[in-house]
């Protein structure tokens, strides 16, 4: 009972509420990226590559592609997911990339829907490989 009325005391009620805040907004980011596909590092990404001929596929749009994209990716933009989601290789796990880590989960979880097995995204997306100081090509 000592509990229950420290946990309801007015001095100490704020305290409870930004502990439940704070759980919640740590849990969120584990919630998301177990709804959608598997987020992957750069270099977890790198290694399924290499290790498992995963697929590159960057989700932006085509003008961002052509300004630079990691070697061997695919481009299919966000729009056009639906439409061409069967020219994509069934046999291989695919790596998911756009800008910046947020739209990639959501193409995922559609893809996924559309009966597409192993979908990976890559947390950051061309903001975190950029950052990695990992190469981007402009050819392709």
């Amino acid at each position: 009972m000592d509990l229950l009325q420290f946990l309801l005391d007015k001095n100490n009620i704020f305290i409870v509420a930004v502990a439940v805040v704070s759980a919640v907004m740590l849990a969120l980011p584990a919630l998301r990226k177990g709804r959608a596909g598997q987020g992957l590092s750069t270099n977890e990404a790198i290694q399924m590559v290499n290790q498992r001929q995963a697929v590159w596929v960057d989700v932006r749009p085509a003008e961002q592609f052509q300004a630079g994209h990691i070697a061997q990716a695919r481009s299919l933009p966000a729009a056009d997911v639906e439409q061409k989601a069967a020219s994509l290789p069934k046999n291989k796990p695919l790596i998911l990339v756009c800008e910046n880590g947020r739209d990639a989960p959501r193409i995922a979880s559609r893809l996924k829907a559309q009966g597409v097995a192993e979908v990976s995204v890559l947390e950051g997306g061309m903001r975190a490989w950029f950052a990695a100081g990992l190469p981007v090509t402009q050819k392709g």
